[in-house]
């Protein structure tokens, strides 16, 4: 597998959307709810930050399915985008993980999605 493959792009490019967005809602929801202003921000981002998650965790199934993780792990990387900048550091991990297979030339290789 390479770096160009387009399965493992749309999932760095998630998980970095899934983080950034979970970190801008957490501020909306401070300034709504700490402050009382910025609802709309609130409806916004969350809604944004919902679909891009959705999107997050269906292409982290796949990009786990075909690498053959065990479920627990497809579960921890998943989750990690419902906690703040967690989804950067599985992202690091999952990256650094592949590169390490690929290097063993133990890899299974991902299909172009």
């Amino acid at each position: 597998m390479n770096k160009s493959n387009p399965l493992l792009t749309a999932y760095r490019v998630l998980a970095y959307v899934t983080g950034v967005g979970l970190i801008l809602l957490c501020a909306s929801c401070i300034a709504w709810y700490g402050f009382g202003v910025g609802q709309t921000a609130v409806m916004v981002v969350g809604t944004i930050h919902g679909w891009a998650f959705m999107a997050y965790a269906v292409v982290a199934f796949t990009v786990g399915n075909k690498l053959g993780w065990p479920f627990g792990r497809m579960a921890w990387v998943i989750l990690a985008g419902t906690i703040p900048t967690c989804s950067f550091i599985a992202e690091r991990r999952v990256m650094a993980d592949i590169r390490a297979q690929v290097a063993d030339g133990g890899s299974k290789p991902l299909v172009n999605a």
